[in-house]
């Protein structure tokens, strides 16, 4: 986002005080920065789906390899027209395409770091599919998160219709666990068991923490 910021006030800058240019030089700059971009988003491409930090990468050299052949147009424009307003007008354009790409990779970052709940998953579906299983009165105090983009967690406090083993317990908590897993691709999750008299919910709000 600060390399688009500063290519626009770059792009301004230049509007107002024009530089000579040298279209041959830009063509043949472009040229070598085609290539190697060119290259580099190939071999990230197989990776690209796997990772949010390849895939970053992966964006950042296809923008590369679509600002140079921006800039081999524009240089050939230099060269052949003498059209030096181009110069700032592809500036412009490739600052527009960086702040557009980098918002979106910005939005999802910051709702892993805010521990936000993926966009895909609804707390309420979530909870009215839990609250369905067999034993299980209420779920309440669920938070859904992400750990990065290929891990989510969950904890939630589990109200149970009536006194169970210590052993009943555990399969009931597996149980939920593996539905969590299996439905929802929630592999971590935490889950506090409460009977429906002692629930923290009934009996207090702001015990429930």
């Amino acid at each position: 986002i600060l390399v688009g910021l500063y290519l626009v006030y770059e792009a301004v800058r230049r509007i107002f005080e024009p530089e000579p240019l040298l279209g041959g030089w830009i063509m043949a700059a472009a040229g070598v920065a085609l290539v190697v971009d060119v290259v580099t988003a190939w071999l990230l491409w197989s990776m690209s789906k796997g990772s949010l930090n390849v895939k970053a990468a992966f964006l950042h050299n296809l923008t590369d390899a679509g600002a140079s052949v921006a800039v081999l147009l524009g240089g050939a424009a230099i060269y052949w027209l003498d059209w030096t307003w181009v110069d700032p007008v592809i500036t412009l354009i490739i600052a527009g395409y960086i702040l557009y790409m980098s918002s979106g990779m910005l939005k999802k970052t910051s709702r892993i770091l805010m521990e936000g709940t993926p966009p895909e998953l609804s707390v309420d579906e979530i909870k009215e599919a839990l609250e369905a299983l067999d034993g299980i009165e209420n779920v309440h105090h669920i938070h859904v998160w992400e750990l990065d983009e290929h891990h989510r967690a969950l904890e939630a406090h589990v109200v149970i219709g009536e006194a169970r083993s210590m052993e009943e317990l555990e399969s009931l908590k597996a149980t939920v666990k593996t539905y969590l897993e299996e439905h929802f691709s929630i592999r971590h999750s935490t889950l506090e068991m409460e009977s429906s008299g002692e629930n923290c919910e009934s009996k207090n709000q702001s015990s429930c923490q």
